[in-house]
């Protein structure tokens, strides 16, 4: 058994056994993955992507989908979206990222922080999320969850990422460009109505993919 223990020798507060939390985690992703079409409401659509949402299972929210269609391959696409300093030069929403400890298995605890959105209605939050990456039938899937982290710095607001994560695969008949979905439930906290929040996320989702588009462009 594989005890979730960092490379400096600590054992992570409030983390169990990585290999299970992981895999528990990755089993929650593709329960998202394979949800009935008909239960998803369209929030947002463009062009080239799609925005989904049904009542979160986590909390009182919503779990949000998001789909569109990538021009670069998969490793590309997931290097540019998993922890690490190149995530910071294109992801308009982050701020800052750091990632606190490193695990076996493809495992980070991360903690980073959000500008704020919708004018300053919602402040800049804080996360500190435990990610995994892992193979998914041609592709890859980045996904995480946030932990409950007792080290708290009072500027910012702590949000909470229930199960999260990006399912990338290749296109079957041009597999130099990718179908990216991502599911997202992230509770905010603070006092924020709750159609600011969907309102915000919506918007964040359909940036979140011209930012990746536009760096890997550039690629």
């Amino acid at each position: 058994m594989l005890i979730l223990v960092s490379v400096t020798g600590k054992k992570m507060e409030g983390l169990p056994d990585v290999a299970a939390f992981a895999t528990e985690l990755k089993k929650t992703l593709i329960q998202y993955h394979s949800i009935e079409d008909d239960k998803w409401r369209v929030v947002k659509k463009t062009k080239d992507v799609t925005i989904w949402r049904k009542p979160s299972e986590e909390f009182n929210g919503h779990l949000f989908k998001a789909q569109g269609v990538i021009d670069d391959v998969v490793n590309s696409v997931i290097d540019h979206i998993c922890p690490g300093p190149c995530r910071l030069d294109w992801d308009s929403l982050m701020t800052s990222l750091d990632v606190l400890e490193h695990f076996e298995e493809n495992c980070c605890v991360m903690r980073y922080t959000t500008a704020g959105q919708l004018w300053n209605i919602i402040s800049p939050r804080e996360f500190v999320d435990f990610s995994y990456t892992v193979g998914y039938k041609e592709g890859l899937l980045s996904c995480g969850i946030s932990l409950d982290w007792s080290e708290k710095r009072p500027e910012f607001v702590r949000g909470y990422n229930h199960p999260c994560g990006w399912f990338c695969v290749p296109l079957k008949d041009t597999p130099n460009r990718s179908l990216l979905t991502g599911y997202i439930q992230t509770d905010l906290r603070g006092t924020i109505p709750q159609s600011a929040v969907d309102t915000a996320m919506a918007s964040t989702l359909i940036n979140f993919y011209g930012d990746l588009r536009k760096v890997l462009r550039k690629a």
